[in-house]
């Protein structure tokens, strides 16, 4: 063996044992991490995951099977094609402005349009938007974005065909950035209990007029109590969706969609 072939060999032996050093290292961090998410939250409720791989394959796009959950018109989930949604950029309560841009909207491809719902003003202004709509012969879903605001959310799906809610930040207020201490679990279960008193009325609303209702979470309203009990995770972002979709669950609702 030559010097040049010693030398790539020496090499390749040295990358190798460096990859073992980082993924043992990774493995660590990885045990770590679940250590953590496995104490006292985990305790009060398990984390299911699907059966199988995550990804099935990665040279190809498998759709995972979902039922179907329809927004007005619009089939979403399941077999259907991806749908295309788009935000208008109006004050909501200038009614004039938005139903033109809706219409742009729709004209342009768009499956579903949402839009913003601060307060009363504009709900009230969402009853309009509808029905100027409908009188110009657009049908496209329109999809209620919510916030803080759980009685405007009951307002507007007496209007819209779909309603958007963010569980950090529709039964907890205004945001907080306070650190609360669960020493006793009997203090945390009675605020799910307060969220299934706010949060119920809208899946039961929803229900009835066959609405459909989409629960995300991003990491950056997570509330407070999500924060203080399970921190800044994964497993709180999904035990936020969780929070809500148990209590659609609950009332045998099956219009929910979830995002990230």
């Amino acid at each position: 063996m030559d010097g040049a072939a010693a030398a790539t060999l020496g090499r390749t032996a040295a990358r190798g044992s460096l990859r073992k050093g980082v993924e043992g290292s990774t493995k660590g961090r990885t045990a770590t991490r679940a250590q953590v998410w496995r104490g006292k939250a985990a305790a009060a409720t398990e984390l299911v995951l699907p059966d199988g791989v995550y990804c099935e394959r990665t040279y190809q796009t498998v759709r995972r099977p979902t039922r179907t959950v329809w927004a007005g018109n619009v089939p979403i989930g399941s077999e259907h094609p991806i749908v295309k949604q788009t935000m208008t950029t109006t004050d909501t309560k200038d009614v004039a402005k938005t139903v033109e841009q809706v219409m742009r909207c729709a004209d342009a491809g768009a499956d579903l349009v949402r839009i913003t719902v601060q307060g009363k003003k504009e709900a009230d202004a969402c009853m309009e938007i509808r029905e100027k709509l409908f009188k110009y012969g657009y049908d496209v879903p329109l999809v209620a974005d919510i916030h803080f605001a759980p009685s405007i959310a009951l307002r507007v799906a007496e209007a819209f065909e779909k309603i958007r809610v963010n569980p950090g930040n529709f039964a907890d207020g205004a945001k907080k950035f306070e650190t609360i201490d669960y020493e006793d679990e009997s203090a945390y279960q009675a605020e799910l209990e307060h969220i299934e008193e706010v949060f119920t009325p809208l899946v039961q609303k929803c229900k009835k007029l066959g609405r459909a209702m989409r629960i995300g979470t991003n990491h950056g309203s997570l509330s407070a109590r999500i924060l203080s009990y399970y921190g800044d995770t994964p497993r709180g972002m999904v035990e936020s969706a969780f929070e809500f979709a148990r209590i659609c669950r609950k009332h045998d609702t099956t219009t929910t969609l979830s995002s990230p």
